[in-house]
């Protein structure tokens, strides 16, 4: 026959299942919980640095150009000096314009000779040569000049470049050199024409030396 439990019995019973069920709580508290994954660093902005001086300017404030011409030469002798002038100043303003490098241009006359010698004694200057030519075959009055040039390079005089630039009345538009210079067929006219051409030597001469890319000027 099946007894019951008293109530001592029970009591214990009781106070068993209640230290047992602290007892998983105390075990289930003393665990550690899981970290959270970390977060993702923020990127610090990198500070752009300060842009230095253009090598390209630089390479241009390094170097110069002297412009000389033969104006005595036993095929230019009986061209006007403003015809010489007009060409080295028309090549000069280009190279000025479209450059930072320093440029002069010679008063006396200067032969191939006597450039290739001045190029050879400088250290960062081009010797820029020029002569008048006139193609006895084709040219019909002196409107057909043309100008040869040459540029040598400092210490070996190596011939950077050479050509011929010629006159054109339709370059950089209409030409307006006052009242006295008679029309297209005056000599004032012709000047500017051969002006302009010095100018287009200037252009092909900065594009040789790939100086023609355009550049940051110091005040």
């Amino acid at each position: 026959m099946n007894r019951k439990p008293n109530r001592n019995e029970s009591l214990v019973l009781l106070l068993l299942l209640v230290a047992i069920c602290a007892t998983v709580a105390q075990a289930q508290s003393g665990r550690r919980q899981p970290k959270p994954p970390p977060s993702a660093p923020v990127p610090t902005p990198t500070p752009e640095p300060t842009p230095a001086p253009k090598q390209q300017q630089q390479k241009e404030l390094d170097l110069g150009f002297v412009i000389g011409s033969d104006r005595f030469g036993s095929t230019t002798e009986n061209y006007p000096i403003s015809y010489y002038d007009a060409a080295m100043v028309g090549c000069a303003d280009q190279l000025r314009s479209g450059s930072s490098a320093a440029v002069s241009v010679s008063q006396s006359n200067m032969s191939r000779g006597e450039a290739i010698k001045k190029a050879k004694a400088e250290s960062k200057t081009y010797v820029v040569w020029m002569r008048l030519v006139l193609d006895q075959m084709t040219a019909r009055s002196l409107d057909d000049l043309e100008i040869e040039f040459v540029v040598f390079s400092p210490q070996t005089a190596k011939v950077v470049i050479t050509g011929r630039s010629y006159l054109n009345v339709n370059r950089k538009g209409p030409i307006i050199v006052g009242p006295t210079s008679r029309g297209p067929t005056g000599a004032l006219y012709r000047e500017e024409l051969i002006r302009r051409a010095g100018e287009d030597a200037g252009e092909r001469i900065l594009k040789a030396l790939h100086l023609d890319t355009p550049v940051l000027r110091q005040n």
